[in-house]
Order: structure tokens, then C-alpha cells, then sequence
């Protein structure tokens, strides 16, 4: 099994299964957090290390407190709508990441609704090496290079509302062109976009009753 510039066990040997970083990219700089020391606490699902609220591997939330949150059984309030966004992937290809160049703008890439339900809705791209599948699964075609399998996460909040959260992904995450925070939640509603890897966007909008 292939070893990712982050130090992660992968059985996909283009992009890590666990942080989404190219397999071949460089090594993490020296002023990234150490990885976990092996005795941090570990995933009550999957075993991995503890590093943040959410485990990188299966999504695991391990503040686990909160009270189920009721979902209508009509129809969600949210739904992620989930796009190409042309303006950003120039963005990013401006800014030059290491693997800018090996990223090509999909000629098609067909909306896709996602009803926003349950307690949270993981951002990502499935892995079957890690059995991880997101409610929201940016796999494709078209794929998102950038995208990392657990790229981000949306709490359901008791009012109705919804909290996105970044768990540390590879490339970052950003609401209405300001960067998420690792860690750190930020509410989004109905308008709100997101942007993530290359040049997915996810806008939230009212959900159908």
C-alpha cells in the first residue's frame, strides 16, 4: 500500500484515500501539525488517530452530545445543488497549486440535487479501500481531482439550519469566496455557494416540499 506526502496508508495510487492529495506530490512542509502521536485516541469506527472533531477517514463526529435532529418525512428543507463554476477554476489555475496544470475545466458537467436530511451530510469522494461513502459523492464523471474524500461536512442544527465544517482537506474549502477555517464552523443557507477543489461549486437552496 502507497504512502501519501501526508503520510497516510492508500490504496489509490494517484490521490491519497484518506486527504485527496496527489500521490506524487511533494512531500508536507515542515510547517504542517505532526501527525498524530500513536497514542491519540483513535476512531471507535475505523481506528484511525483522532485529528479534529471529525475522523478524515469515515467522518466519525466524536462530539457525539447533540440531540437527534427531526427531519421533516415531506421533503428536506435544503438541497445542495452541486455545479461547475468556470470562474473559480480559473482562479485556481492562476494561483498555480503543484498540480494546477494536470486540471482540465470539464466541458460537461450536469447539475446534481442533493436532499440536505439527517444529522449530517458528508462532502467528498467515495473510496471503497476506506468504505467511505458521502451523501454528498463528488466522484462523477466528471471528477474533481481537487476534491478530498472527506473534503467537508454539514451539521443539521435543531432550528432547521445547517453548519458546514472543513475536517482539514487537502486543497480547502471556501463560503461566498472566504476560506473555511479547519475546524471551524460557519452557518450557510439558502444562497450561500461553496467552493471546493478545482472548480466544484454547491449552492443551497430551498428544498422542495
Amino acid at each position: 500500500m502507497a504512502t501519501c506526502p501526508q503520510g497516510h496508508p492508500s490504496g489509490d495510487d494517484d490521490y491519497c484515500d484518506v486527504c485527496g492529495a496527489q500521490m506524487g506530490g511533494a512531500p508536507a512542509a515542515a510547517s504542517q501539525p505532526p501527525a498524530p502521536a500513536p497514542s491519540a485516541e483513535a476512531c471507535p469506527i475505523c481506528q484511525t488517530p483522532r485529528a479534529g472533531q471529525f475522523c478524515e477517514v469515515c467522518g466519525h463526529d466524536y462530539s457525539g452530545g447533540g440531540a437527534p435532529v427531526s427531519v421533516p418525512v415531506s421533503g428536506a428543507r435544503f438541497e445542495a445543488v452541486t455545479a461547475s463554476d468556470r470562474t473559480y477554476y480559473e482562479k485556481v489555475i492562476a494561483e498555480g497549486g503543484p498540480d494546477a496544470t494536470a486540471m482540465a475545466f470539464p466541458p460537461y458537467c450536469p447539475e446534481r440535487s442533493f436532499a440536505l436530511m439527517g444529522e449530517q451530510v458528508r462532502i467528498g469522494r467515495r473510496s471503497r479501500a476506506r468504505n467511505l461513502a458521502p451523501e454528498i459523492d463528488l466522484t462523477g464523471p466528471p471528477e474533481d481531482p481537487g476534491v478530498s474524500h472527506l473534503h467537508a461536512v454539514l451539521l443539521a442544527q435543531p432550528d432547521g439550519s445547517w453548519m458546514l465544517v472543513d475536517p482539514g482537506s487537502a486543497n480547502g474549502t471556501q463560503v461566498n469566496g472566504k476560506p473555511l477555517q479547519v475546524n471551524v464552523p460557519v452557518r450557510v443557507g439558502a444562497g450561500d455557494r461553496i467552493h471546493l477543489g478545482a472548480w466544484t461549486v454547491i449552492t443551497i437552496r430551498e428544498g422542495t416540499p
